[in-house]
């Protein structure tokens, strides 16, 4: 099949490098002459493992190619997906702007049949706009084109995006005629061989289910949050109750970890845009509010285990953190967790030595130059000088590291473990002061 993705992002790229890997044309364009010069060298701008190769794979079998030309787009593919980005705006809401200006981008150019798919995460109600823009432009230039609009939200984790493409557990389908629905199914077929896993609905819902998929792992983050604070008071070991609640399968175990609060492009973008699609039909919807405030006050957490640990003074001390993207095996950092903490801790005339496997560039581009900033080429060399050490992303390589190297290196033997990663009373027998997230009182050393 030909297929075109405008926009060469995230979920572009992923969908586009997927779909061309079981064989079809698919052409992807992009606003961004460097991105697109990039792009068509095989150098891919973001961090997503398996992505290079598959692109690099896909291009050189002449399956999938990048291009500035919308119109060379419009006409090859009868699939014109939309997976631009659709920013907060000013008040939280999503901005879309820029899917509309692709809807109208579409209709200038076509003049045969196209499905038109909206990728990005958008509120309900969006396809109507994008329908409505399509039959305005058409209408300017007196053409009388037949389409259709089509509602198929992506369900992609970063770091394991292309498992999830590949060897989806579901794929919305948003609809109003079953034309389309054999059209999208055949689109899909390859990829749900072994299991139909295609869901088919009307428009309006497809577009609710994305975010209400999201806001539900929110709140569930948030809520672990929440018991974490309280097992913390009461002394008690949030992990322990984690695995309590969890091995109920009606609560399962995932997104049940808590931490330092979620970030990254998806979770606190869709819900804010989720509780201002709510306001908007004059519906006051508390959970999300509460999700939302739980998150911000998680995200500073460690900062305040910090600085009740130094008497409430920071200044002129020095913190390793090991961790800068909001979630392993990805560079993002947008609403990363770290970008709170750090903020917090230059506040207070504290200097940071960072590392992280794949996020250096990223950081380096987020904070540039700075002199109470060093960012370390490997988690050892952030302990140099240091008078602590911060955890705040899971990275597998943290998980067991050579915790004598680290009570060497440190000034004062303490860790701020904002995921959870190490057992309290190993860390005592370390003879480490030991902060995590809701593992009830700090854990005495043995020289206490």
């Amino acid at each position: 099949m030909k297929i075109t993705i405008f926009g060469s992002g995230y979920v572009g790229l992923v969908t586009g490098a997927c779909l061309a890997e079981a064989g079809n044309h698919v052409v992807c364009v992009d606003v961004d002459p460097r991105k697109v010069e990039m792009l068509s060298r095989g150098e891919v701008p973001i961090h997503e493992p398996g992505l290079d190769e598959m692109i690099t794979r896909n291009q050189a079998k002449g399956r999938l190619r990048f291009t500035l030309d919308a119109a060379e787009g419009v006409a090859h593919g009868l699939f014109q997906m939309i997976a631009v980005g659709t920013p907060p705006d000013e008040d939280g809401s999503a901005d879309l702007k820029y899917v509309l200006e692709v809807a109208s981008t579409i209709a200038r150019h076509m003049t045969d049949y196209k499905v038109v798919i909206t990728k990005s995460t958008v509120p309900t109600g969006t396809a109507d706009k994008v329908r409505a823009a399509l039959v305005d432009t058409l209408r300017a230039r007196g053409a009388a084109v037949e389409f259709d609009v089509v509602s198929n939200p992506e369900f992609l984790k970063e770091g394991a995006a292309i498992n999830d493409f590949m060897k989806p557990d579901r794929i919305i389908i948003g609809t109003d005629n079953p034309r389309t629905t054999e059209l999208m199914r055949a689109l899909y077929e390859p990829f749900t061989r072994n299991h139909d896993r295609l869901i088919v609905m009307d428009i309006r819902s497809a577009e609710l289910t994305k975010y209400a998929a999201n806001a539900m792992l929110a709140t569930k983050i948030s809520f672990m949050n929440e018991m974490a604070n309280l097992a913390e008071r009461l002394g008690a070991d949030v992990e322990k109750v984690r695995l309590g609640i969890g091995s109920d399968p009606r609560i399962g175990y995932s997104f049940i970890y808590p931490g330092v609060g979620y970030g990254g492009s998806c979770f606190p973008k869709d819900v804010q845009a989720l509780e201002r699609s709510a306001r908007a039909v004059g519906y006051e919807s508390s959970i999300l509010d509460a999700v939302e405030a739980v998150n911000a006050r998680q995200k500073r957490v460690l900062h305040e285990k910090i600085l009740a640990h130094f008497g409430g003074r920071i200044a002129g001390r020095t913190i390793a953190v090991w961790g800068l993207a909001f979630k392993p095996n990805t560079d993002d950092m947008r609403e990363a967790p770290s970008r709170v903490l750090l903020e917090a801790l230059w506040e207070e005339g504290a200097r940071v030595r960072a590392y992280d496997p794949v996020a250096m560039n990223e950081a380096r581009r987020v904070f540039g130059a700075r002199s109470d900033l060093v960012l370390c080429e490997s988690m050892e060399a952030a302990l140099a000088g240091a008078d602590a050490l911060a955890i705040v992303t899971e990275w597998q390589e943290f998980r067991s590291p050579d915790f004598d190297g680290i009570r060497a290196a440190l000034a004062e033997p303490v860790i701020f473990d904002g995921r959870n990663l190490y057992d309290p009373q190993l860390m005592s027998r370390f003879g480490f002061t030991y902060y995590g997230i809701g593992r009830g009182a700090r854990v005495p050393t043995p020289a206490d």
